[in-house]
């Protein structure tokens, strides 16, 4: 058997919804590997930062250092050490991700160069709507780099980010909390409670009320969430229900315009909008239920059914421009409601022929999703869709009215099967899958009375070589495709162009080194060829039209390191280097042109060392380089470098306390934008102090 292989025997295993089970994936190790765990219980860690579950990126249970792909975690330890309670800021530390302002309402990242505001996911089922993600439920955050469709489906041309959901353990009690307030004025307040209620079933409860605050000079609001689990294990099943129930209302902050190349300077605490107008609320209500089975040994079942309900809003006025003396607004409401039901099931089987071990997975995934998205557009006077005000520190928005502007209802089915194939052959691996997707679309533009529709049929595979040629070292090369429909990724409304257009085409070769130097120590290096097709392109004979012969390609290096480097230092950090531009002429950009928020360089570093049994320091680092956008455009948003720092103390055995600091040398920078105009200023220096209680 190779230095990395297993005999799995799981009476219920994640799969790709990553579901934590406790005490029930016991992961055998050959007597010579040794270096491994005889025993890996998913729910968190195995020591400090290290992780080594990568069953989100193949649907089995499959070691991370088996999976022929890059993989970032961020699990409970590091969250609760940087005291991260939104994904946005835990993508902060990944490198490979740049983040994009989402108009100051929802996630958006760019992963590898590629923008998505739908790659989410939870417990390996889509979470796709726009919104601000909490952590307060979370075990841990998986960024998969690369596309890879038949794990994940259409989209996720850069990589899909998956958040592992807190269950309920059926066995023992949990008892957590935190209470924390920073120096802005803001505060929080978290609790984590379970209990066995039977022999063999288990209820748990994450609830949180969060205040916000920040440096700007308008920006505040609240986030309420509740999320009650239960597991219950009959036999050789378990049942697993999971509902959430988040409310979000803040500030919508647009950020600045640019001025020349950059960002306007001297009005990075000034709010261009309307303190009444610029809001933004979400409801949002997502309810799971999953059903795990041992058929034997050797054969193990799982289904999964999701029902997720969307409200959202969010209203503002924007920043479009602005000279040395003035600024111009414009501004809009918009309004969301989505329903999606998702439903998958998985066969996962292993066996040996001869000398070769097998594991196989057959799936089967359908998703039904409604959407009515509205918007209206704000009027100044005389009918003005835009106006200019002297610009100055505290900007006066004229009055203005609002007139109906669209309403976009559409109606996605998809319906999909997939199989993978996993081969041993001793030093040798191969992983080896298809996935067919039907994908079908209906739109009605209500302010035309316009209803198109368009199917498509897609083919994506998967294919990866794992080679160990020492005890420790594994290493693998792969390839990946995945799609994207021309209606974008949150599938609003096809028009009369792209319901003709065949979906965008995402190709991913990638080589890598895989080292665990220890049992909880991981270090890896990776790299990767991107290429993306049949992007929108202006028809050269015929220049009102459109043709799919744009495309790009992002290229790089990625190398990193998590875990336990001495039994007092835990590390989790890495380095990226990008290149990407234009390579045939798209609608946005000629041939040659960088693509946007793609920062050549990317580094983030975040250590924990332990001074005593209860005194510990933390230190991080994240530098980017300077980075365009939009695409083809003059404004960069400058290159930076943020330092920040925590100091953690154990009071006693179940009460701790600690203090992080963002931003420790006060530095001006600019982590984020939504196109030229809309510019993100970075916190000044914040220090949250919290306390925490666990039993």
């Amino acid at each position: 058997m190779s230095a990395f292989s297993k005999s799995l025997r799981v009476a219920a295993f994640t799969t790709a919804a990553c579901i934590p089970q406790v005490a029930l994936a016991n992961i055998e190790v050959d007597a010579d590997r040794d270096y491994l765990p005889t025993e890996i219980v998913v729910t968190g860690s195995l020591d400090g930062y290290s992780e080594d579950d990568g069953s989100t990126g193949t649907k089995t249970p499959t070691p991370l250092v088996d999976v022929p792909q890059t993989i970032a975690v961020i699990g409970q330890d590091q969250i609760e050490d940087q005291n991260l309670r939104q994904l946005g800021e835990a993508l902060r530390y990944v490198p490979g991700i740049s983040i994009e302002t989402g108009e100051g309402h929802r996630d958006a990242v760019f992963i590898r160069g590629q923008e998505t505001t739908a790659d989410f996911y939870i417990d390996g089922i889509r979470d796709d709507a726009q919104y601000y993600r909490p952590l307060y439920n979370v075990e841990r955050v998986e960024v998969l780099k690369g596309p890879n469709a038949l794990i994940f489906g259409r989209g996720a041309g850069g990589g899909a980010i998956n958040r592992v959901a807190k269950i309920a353990d059926p066995y023992g009690l949990t008892l957590a909390g935190n209470a924390s307030v920073d120096s802005f004025g803001g505060f929080a307040f978290a609790a984590d409670v379970g209990t066995p209620l039977a022999e063999g079933i288990g209820l748990r409860l994450n609830a949180t009320y969060e205040q916000f605050d920040g440096a700007r000079d308008v920006f505040e609001g609240e986030f309420f969430g509740i999320a009650p689990t239960l597991t219950a294990e009959f036999g050789d099943t378990q049942v697993s229900a999971f509902y959430v129930h988040d409310e979000d209302d803040r500030v919508t902050d647009r950020g600045l315009p640019s001025l020349g190349t950059g960002p306007i300077q001297g009005y990075d605490k000034t709010f261009f909008g309307d303190p009444d107008y610029n809001r933004a609320t979400a409801n949002v209500d997502i309810a799971r239920l999953r059903v795990d089975h041992k058929l034997s040994d050797a054969v193990s079942i799982n289904g999964t059914l999701q029902y997720a309900d969307y409200d959202k809003y969010y209203g503002n006025i924007v920043p479009t421009g602005a000279t040395a003396t003035t600024v111009t607004l414009s501004g809009y409401d918009n309004s969301t409601d989505r329903q999606n039901l998702i439903g998958q099931a998985n066969l996962v089987a292993e066996f040996q022929t001869g000398e070769v071990g097998h594991t196989l997975l057959l799936g089967v995934e359908a998703m039904g999703q409604e959407s009515i998205d509205g918007r209206n557009r704000v009027l100044f006077a005389g009918g003005a869709t835009s106006t200019t005000v002297p610009l100055g520190r505290t900007i006066s928005v004229p009055a203005f009215t609002t007139t109906f502007q669209r309403e976009r209802n559409s109606d996605l089915t998809t319906l999909s099967f997939y199989a993978q194939e996993q081969l041993d052959f001793g030093p040798l691996q191969l992983i080896a899958g298809v996935r067919y997707d039907r994908f079908e679309l209906d739109t009605f533009d209500v302010g035309s009375s316009t209803a198109l529709s368009r199917t498509d049929e897609k083919w994506s595979p998967r294919v990866g070589l794992v080679f160990e040629p020492l005890e420790h070292v594994s290493l693998y090369a792969s390839y990946s495709q995945s799609f994207l429909p021309q209606s974008g990724d949150q599938f609003t409304v096809l028009s009369s162009t792209t319901a003709l257009l065949e979906p965008e085409s995402f190709d991913n070769y990638e080589i890598g080194v895989k080292w665990a130097p220890r049992p909880n120590l991981l270090i890896t290096g990776a790299a990767f060829r991107l290429d993306r097709s049949n992007t929108q392109a202006t028809d050269p004979l015929n220049p009102g039209a459109v043709v799919l012969t744009g495309a790009s390609r992002v290229q790089g290096i990625e190398l990193s390191v998590t875990g336990r480097l001495t039994d007092n230092f835990d590390i989790s950090g890495g380095y990226t280097y990008l290149d990407g531009e234009v390579r045939e002429d798209t609608t946005s950009a000629v041939a040659g042109t960088r693509l946007e928020q793609l920062p050549e360089h990317q580094v983030s570093l975040w250590g924990r060392y332990k001074l005593t049994d209860r005194l510990a320091i933390g230190t991080g680092v994240i530098h980017q380089s300077s980075q365009l956008v939009p695409i083809g455009g003059p404004v960069r948003l400058p290159a930076y470098t943020r330092v920040d720092a925590g100091l953690f103390y154990d009071a006693t055995d179940t009460i701790a306390v600690q203090l992080n600091v963002e931003n420790l040398l006060d530095e001006d920078y600019y982590p984020a934008a939504h196109g030229p105009n809309n510019i993100q200023p970075g916190d000044p220096l914040n220090a949250t102090l919290t306390v925490r209680m666990k039993l």
